[in-house]
């Protein structure tokens, strides 16, 4: 796996670890929403993730701008009630994020890289401090 540029948003060794999925609170809506696919209320979803109301507000806005979930406004018993639920795309990519961190487990418990080390690593000695 190569290294991935994001230009400002700064990068990850490894290309599959996306910064939408990557941030904790996201990450945190995105498994409990794959759990439940059939969709969540906002506020079960709130109290999943231990998320204050615009606090989720704005992750779901940075997820459904990324087509990972859809917001679904609609009425029950006469009081308006707002679902959240991972699309087709979101379950994809949220899998092939899940794919890139077993790798990154391997390759840790193994002490090696998919790739090989950048030339100016090599040839170095621990310095004495």
């Amino acid at each position: 796996m190569k290294a991935k540029s994001h230009g400002s948003e700064g990068r990850f060794a490894y290309e599959g670890l996306d910064r939408v999925i990557h941030e904790r609170a996201r990450l945190s809506v995105l498994t409990s929403l794959i759990t439940n696919p059939k969709g969540l209320t906002f506020n079960r979803l709130k109290e999943m993730c231990a998320l204050t109301d615009g606090n989720l507000s704005r992750h779901l806005r940075v997820l459904e701008r990324a087509k990972m979930v859809e917001i679904l406004k609609g009425q029950e018993r006469n009081r308006p009630q707002t679902v959240c639920r991972i699309t087709a795309a979101g379950r994809k990519n949220y899998l092939e994020y899940l794919t890139t961190l077993e790798q990154v487990i391997k390759d840790a418990a193994s002490g090696t890289r998919s790739t090989s080390a950048p030339d100016l690593v090599r040839g170095l000695a621990p310095s004495r401090v």
